[in-house]
């Protein structure tokens, strides 16, 4: 079997693959990354919001992204449960700044685009490569053994190992490390339409939360180019697909439509263009994001529901961190599990500020309540929304959060522990 030798493999071309490694290119170190599909590739998860652009601005894909055809996303609407709109909620009146405007993306054009782009700084970057193992060395991990689809077996061995592949990672689950979030246990299906309503403007790309009657799930609603609308409903697993014949996601999927009449007048005569497409429980996190000589990042390392479109954003944090983490490494020739580790707390911080958001939407909190109660937090509600969450201003929000649960009669709020160091 062939081996060569590389400062960082990657395995995953992902967001958060090709973040971590054009950012590790452009300070000199010798990346070597696998992906096992050839791009474009479908991949869901499709809208940003505002914070994710420190990431595209680091890596030096903000300027394509401007020249891109994506959707520009100036704001985010809610749809309540009786089909009631809210007024839109522009991003730039948070915060004005050139990040306040994001984008709608087919994953498939975005994930191909930021691949090319770590190949422009150096990546070398493999498709069609299977990582068949990562290897290691009692407990350091020393490479991995990759099998192209156009050659033999060979093995590429490194310094540290970046673990990027989604929810099919390797390492959490060689090491069991895999803990899946007892609240958030949902399931999402969704398909794609053509000629489905969209506002005018401003407003055309804006992202749409719809409740379903009784609020048992919610609708996303995301504007792409060509014409064509992401609409999938999500909701608790067992009341989408546990006791109904999950063969037939389309009658399921009718279902819901027929209980969201805010949902319903958009379709209207609108054509399905693809088939239906389900996910299953999938909010969980590692319960470490690095050892010796491996990181974790993306959904290698969690994933959390996608209610407020935190995916991207968590994708490219976490790699953008982890690099950092790494770069730092090779300065001081120490890659082990205490320095890679070290950019893990800050980062579950931020994510558990999310989470949180997440949760009190579930539960049943009333926002509007605690903005009429505190108003002058309605600037750090909205900083947690768009992704500002890497701050411990925000904090402040949880002690009052509590009181106003107990006002409305809610369980006291239980935090997610799985593995903050």
């Amino acid at each position: 079997m062939s081996a060569s030798t590389a400062d960082v493999v990657v395995i995953g071309g992902g967001p958060s693959g090709s973040t971590a490694a054009t950012l590790l290119a452009q300070k000199g170190l010798n990346v070597e990354l696998f992906e096992r599909d050839h791009f474009p590739r479908f991949h869901i998860g499709e809208s940003m919001i505002p914070d994710t652009y420190h990431a595209i601005r680091r890596t030096g894909l903000l300027e394509k992204m401007k020249g891109s055809h994506f959707v520009k996303k100036y704001s985010v609407q809610f749809v309540d449960q009786r089909g009631r709109l809210s007024e839109p909620f522009y991003f730039w009146d948070n915060k004005p700044h050139e990040s306040s405007q994001t984008w709608q993306v087919r994953r498939s054009e975005f994930d191909k685009l930021a691949l090319d782009h770590a190949r422009e700084t150096g990546v070398k970057v493999s498709e069609g490569a299977r990582v068949l193992e990562v290897l290691f060395e009692g407990k350091t991990a020393v490479g991995v053994r990759v099998k192209p689809e156009d050659g033999p077996e060979r093995e590429v061995r490194s310094k540290v190992v970046i673990d990027a592949s989604g929810q099919s990672t390797l390492i959490i689950d060689r090491f069991g490390l895999r803990a899946w979030d007892p609240q958030l246990k949902k399931a999402a299906l969704w398909t794609y339409w053509k000629g489905a309503y969209r506002d005018a403007g401003k407003d055309e790309g804006a992202t749409i939360v719809i409740q379903t009657e009784g609020k048992k799930g919610w609708f996303w609603y995301i504007p792409l180019h060509d014409d064509v609308i992401s609409v999938g409903v999500v909701a608790d697993h067992d009341y989408l697909l546990k006791n109904r014949d999950t063969k037939d996601f389309e009658a399921i999927y009718f279902e819901e439509v027929a209980k969201a009449p805010g949902l319903q007048p958009r379709l209207k005569g609108a054509e399905r263009c693809d088939v239906f497409r389900v996910q299953k429980e999938y909010s969980y996190r590692a319960a470490q994001a690095a050892g010796d000589g491996w990181c974790l990042v993306g959904d290698a390392f969690g994933f959390l529901d996608p209610l407020y479109s935190s995916g991207l954003l968590l994708a490219m944090t976490s790699a953008s961190m982890a690099a950092d983490t790494v770069v730092e490494a090779f300065g001081k020739g120490d890659f082990s599990e205490g320095q890679l580790r070290k950019w893990e707390a800050p980062y579950l911080q931020g994510m558990d500020r999310i989470r949180r958001l997440v949760c009190e939407f579930y539960d049943g909190l009333s926002f509007g309540r605690f903005v009429k109660k505190h108003p002058h937090l309605k600037g750090l509600v909205t900083d947690v929304l768009i992704g500002d969450v890497f701050k411990d201003e925000v904090d402040v929000l949880w002690p009052l959060m509590d009181e106003l649960r107990a006002e409305q009669g809610i369980e006291p709020f239980r935090p997610l522990v799985a593995g903050a160091a």
